[in-house]
């Protein structure tokens, strides 16, 4: 059994939680945490899907990109963080980077795979009907990698809101990472529960909304998924 000093009981984190927000610190925190996920989730999806497009579309692009960005995936969260800080500064900059390296892989993978598991079949058609490349494209091969493309937002997104806790552990003054490691430093376990349910809330918030897009964009199909809701 733990005592209540390491893990406290739900009143006790609820009554931290409203200390903090009664001091205006807990909506700084959340403000600062949200707006970082926000930007480097938007920023890294982007690039994503702009690369994915490119990679999954030219096989010469493939083995241009594709061995790079392979490696780079598997770089520990914790090894970008010192270099983001060399070459950004202490500033927001090298969090939100850091954040949207967290969003970037986890899109661009699905959508290559997206892209390249489309089938052959509704290329041919498309063909048959001398639709150019580029319509080809546009058309066929990137709607039909649409469910791909939005289960790596979802993956994108849930790391995002991992990455902000490591970005925010250098150089923050506020957000629901700097509330971890300055509660950790004070022994104020509270805070540490509040900021960690704070965090699991605002994931699965995010991650309902992008469900909800997915099954308004996605209704066209006829799956299983779909047939049990």
């Amino acid at each position: 059994m733990f005592e209540a000093y390491q893990l406290p009981p739900p009143p006790i984190v609820l009554d931290a939680a409203i200390g903090l927000w009664r001091r205006g610190l807990l909506q700084q925190d959340l403000l600062a945490t949200t707006a970082r996920v926000l930007e480097g989730f938007v920023l890294g999806s982007i690039v994503a899907i702009a690369l994915a497009t490119v990679t999954g579309l030219s096989a010469r692009a493939e083995r241009a990109l594709e061995p790079t960005l392979q490696a780079l995936r598997t770089v520990p969260t914790l090894a970008w963080a010192p270099l983001l800080l060399l070459w950004l500064g202490i500033d927001e900059p090298p969090k939100v980077a850091l954040v949207a390296i967290g969003a970037f892989f986890p899109v661009y993978v699905s959508l290559v795979a997206g892209i390249t598991g489309v089938d052959r079949k509704l290329v041919e058609v498309a063909q048959v009907f001398d639709l150019a490349r580029g319509e080809i494209a546009r058309r066929v091969i990137l709607p039909a990698a649409l469910p791909d493309l939005l289960t790596g937002m979802r993956l994108g997104a849930t790391q995002a809101w991992l990455f902000v806790v490591v970005a925010e552990f250098f150089g923050s003054s506020r957000g629901l990472g700097f509330r971890l490691t300055d509660s950790q430093q004070s022994t104020r376990v509270d805070f540490m529960f509040v900021a960690i349910v704070a965090l699991a809330i605002l994931g699965k918030l995010t991650d309902t909304l992008i469900r909800v897009v997915e099954r308004r964009v996605l209704r066209w199909r006829d799956t299983i998924g779909v047939a049990r809701r």
